[in-house]
């Protein structure tokens, strides 16, 4: 293999992200085996650099749409366009359309690791929820409307959530470190469970078995253990230790069960409606505020909305196409229901 091999030493964040763009450009110039190698053995050995490659696929994702025509830029020999004569003609703008092309291009050459290893894309409709079996041994477990890729090597173990809710039991390997790209963040584990939930603003991480460390750009890893959890954010990760009730509620879903332990019914609402292709609508604020606890199925919504009829001020009216709105009723409800109202 001709060239230095890949350079595991690289501290910082630049020069990581340095780095992997010179391997991949590498990887892109008909590379050996060897090199592949090479280049996937480094991807693995730092969580660091599976940031880096996640950040390049984030800027390869949000330029797809330009990506086939950037390829498809031909440009001619440098001596035909450099004559002081034709530079004196190029305008400003045509040297601005040039430079994106250019950029584009390199773009297009930052692309993750799935070039040169198999990847596999598992999702879930909403109101399906999947365990999934890997190759390593190890179980996936995609909640409703949520999507995820797993890549395994020789060197690594990587399963990228992309969207939605997963849980992870991870078979023991030393020599495999399991890896979970989640935003900014990689999750890190050997043999351990734990579910990782993305929410608009943030990642939240909850182990239920063993230990998991937590990277975040080039920030040092944090570890986190059983019955303790995390709120991953781009510049923070806050460690918050838990209940074994509240373990088991961030993990109900697993069981097709939405648990509530005094939740406000906007909440509610929010977590049944992950489980609907039909949501259920708050018409009056006075309801928004009410709380609610109980155990129910998330594959049937009947049962909560009996419930907060028989035991709050609240009456539903279902729409045509399925939808359920929630208005404020001035007279107490007859029975209490048997989850009870908080």
């Amino acid at each position: 293999m001709q060239g230095s091999g890949p350079k595991s030493g690289c501290g910082n964040r630049d020069a990581i992200e340095a780095e992997a763009a010179r391997l991949l450009a590498r990887l892109n110039s008909d590379p050996t085996p060897q090199d592949e190698a090479d280049i996937c053995a480094w991807v693995e050995s730092d969580p660091r650099h599976g940031v880096a490659f996640a950040r390049a696929e984030a800027a390869w994702e949000a330029t797809d749409r330009l990506k086939s025509a950037a390829a498809d830029v031909t440009l001619p020999p440098m001596a035909a366009i450099i004559s002081e004569e034709q530079q004196r003609r190029l305008s400003r703008n045509i040297l601005i359309v040039a430079a994106v092309a250019v950029a584009l291009f390199i773009v297009a050459a930052i692309v993750t690791v799935r070039t040169f290893t198999g990847v596999e894309r598992y999702e879930t409709r909403v109101g399906e929820i999947r365990d999934i079996a890997l190759d390593d041994g190890s179980t996936l477990h995609l909640n409703s409307g949520s999507e995820a890729e797993v890549r395994f090597t020789a060197n690594g173990r990587k399963v990228r959530i992309i969207k939605g809710e997963a849980s992870f039991e991870v078979a023991h390997d030393d020599k495999r470190p399991f890896d979970v790209e989640a935003r900014s963040a990689v999750i890190r584990a050997v043999g351990t469970a734990f579910n990782v939930r993305m929410r608009p603003s943030m990642v939240e991480l909850t182990v239920t078995t063993g230990v998991v460390t937590v990277h975040c750009g080039d920030r040092a890893g944090k570890k986190v253990d059983a019955g303790s959890g995390a709120v991953i954010q781009p510049r923070n990760i806050a460690l918050t230790r838990l209940g074994a009730k509240l373990v088991d509620q961030r993990t109900a879903w697993r069981e097709q069960m939405v648990e509530l332990d005094g939740e406000t019914i906007e909440q509610a609402t929010g977590e049944f409606n992950r489980y609907r292709t039909t949501p259920i609508l708050i018409g009056d604020n006075r309801v928004s505020a009410l709380r609610i606890g109980g155990r129910f199925r998330v594959t049937d919504s009947r049962e909560f909305l009996s419930a907060l009829q028989l035991s709050l001020p609240i009456r539903a009216v279902h729409g045509e196409d399925g939808s359920v709105m929630l208005l404020y009723r001035d007279e107490e409800p007859a029975v209490a229901a048997s989850a009870s109202a908080l």
